[in-house]
């Protein structure tokens, strides 16, 4: 008796071990069941020619603030905003309110996305200077994808600020710490060269000295302990320079914004809503980081996405809050930096899809390949869309990318099997499910 699949693919380019292949997907029960030219029925046909298809995008940073600030973000928003924008699973930080640093409050994430959430999801455990007793029985935590450390001030309550801490953090760790590596003595000291009313001082008061010393404390800690680290929204070409020689136990994630705005510029056209920890710097850190994410040096994209309501990010800087939004924007951003030559269609699938994966052990995916879950974004090379505000599902409504016009699209993003969109519209909502590792 011949196969019912659940969802067809009908003839898109897949990238399939490296290269673009046109074949057919068949999908059954949550997983690519047969690649290959497909004759038989199914309750769902998509006719995908001329489509790119690639492993489900993700985004391995990202702030949906719940608990704690629902006017900004939920799980249910910030997931849809994904979905809409190619990404098929995310990572969640633990800088909520209350924080996510015991398992309580962790159990309660979990809780909280179950069948709410458009997208796959994982979330961070917060790392503090006394909870590392819970730091240490991490190791089969459902739903973790790591251990998040902030060591700069940043937004919300986590902080691990004491060397010792830092180094403890990671020394004991069961998993993969991920950091923002800014130091936190030279931020409060270098407080003195904000200046009220010009967020053009935000990449002057945090700047590359801050992320820099930060990034060699704590290599030198992974160094010594023989443990790995991940060190995310990299900003600058020194740090970016340091890391490039230094990845024995390290890898390195940076943001689309950094690739694509620039300081003064984005400060003059976009004020306090450029504002992000660490900052958007001047063109010659864009260059480097741009050498280096073709050099491989950097393994993965990250959003960063961090809503803040436009009331919130309209106050006068230095009151105005650090983060902007990225989860559904930060595909259709690198998409036009294909079109644009800027890098190849396959390191952008390295860097969203095929390297969080490896770095963080997720089971079956980011492959298109059979028993394989079919976590797919479906994308439009040719087609040219204009990013705006209103098209932004995020509960903050805004993007630093409004009304910028870019080339290539998601038009289709599958999860666990299910056609979640399709030509820009939800189709089936909130089978979203934690990520195994």
């Amino acid at each position: 008796m011949s196969i019912i699949y659940d969802v067809i693919i009908k003839n898109g380019n897949c990238f399939i071990n490296n290269s673009l292949t046109q074949t057919d997907i068949g999908i059954k029960d949550n997983q690519i069941i047969k690649i290959g030219a497909i004759n038989e029925s199914g309750n769902k046909v998509l006719e995908a020619k001329n489509l790119t298809i690639i492993p489900g995008a993700i985004d391995t940073q990202v702030h949906f603030r719940e608990p704690g600030n629902p006017d900004k973000e939920d799980l249910e928003s910030g997931s849809k905003a994904a979905i809409l924008g190619g990404i098929t699973s995310v990572f969640e930080m633990p800088n909520t309110n209350p924080a996510t640093d015991n398992f309580e409050r962790f159990q309660d994430k979990l809780n909280r996305a179950k069948n709410r959430m458009y997208c796959n999801y994982a979330f961070y455990f917060g790392a503090t200077e006394n909870n590392f007793e819970f730091i240490k029985q991490t190791t089969d935590l459902e739903g973790c994808c790591g251990i998040k450390m902030f060591i700069g001030s940043s937004t919300g309550t986590l902080l691990v600020k004491k060397d010792e801490a830092i180094e403890e953090v990671i020394r004991i760790s069961p998993r993969v710490v991920s950091i923002h590596s800014e130091d936190d003595d030279l931020l409060q000291k270098k407080k003195i060269l904000i200046e009220k009313g010009n967020v053009k001082t935000h990449p002057i008061w945090r700047d590359s000295e801050v992320a820099l010393t930060s990034t060699k404390k704590v290599v030198n800690f992974a160094n010594k302990h023989k443990k790995r680290i991940h060190i995310l929204h990299v900003s600058s070409k020194e740090e970016i320079d340091f890391l490039s020689t230094n990845k024995n136990y390290v890898t390195v994630e940076t943001t689309p914004q950094f690739l694509t705005l620039f300081a003064p510029d984005c400060y003059e056209e976009l004020g306090t809503l450029a504002q992000m920890n660490p900052p958007i710097r001047t063109k010659d850190h864009q260059i480097i980081l741009w050498k280096r994410l073709l050099d491989g040096t950097i393994d993965v994209l990250g959003s960063d996405h961090a809503p803040h309501t436009l009331k919130e990010k309209q106050k006068t800087y230095p009151e105005s809050p650090s983060g902007l939004t990225g989860v559904q924007t930060m595909l259709p951003i690198m998409l036009d930096h294909v079109s644009n030559k800027k890098l190849s269609f396959q390191r952008l699938v390295e860097l969203l899809s095929i390297n969080p994966c490896k770095i963080f052990n997720i089971k079956k995916r980011g492959e298109i390949k059979e028993g394989y879950f079919a976590d797919l974004t479906i994308i439009d090379m040719t087609l040219d869309f204009k990013i705006t505000n209103d098209w932004i599902a995020s509960r903050c409504g805004w993007t630093p990318f409004h009304n910028k016009t870019v080339r290539g699209f998601p038009v289709g993003t599958i999860v666990n099997g299910k056609i979640a969109s399709w030509d820009k519209k939800i189709i089936d909502t909130k089978f979203g499910k934690p990520l195994e590792f």
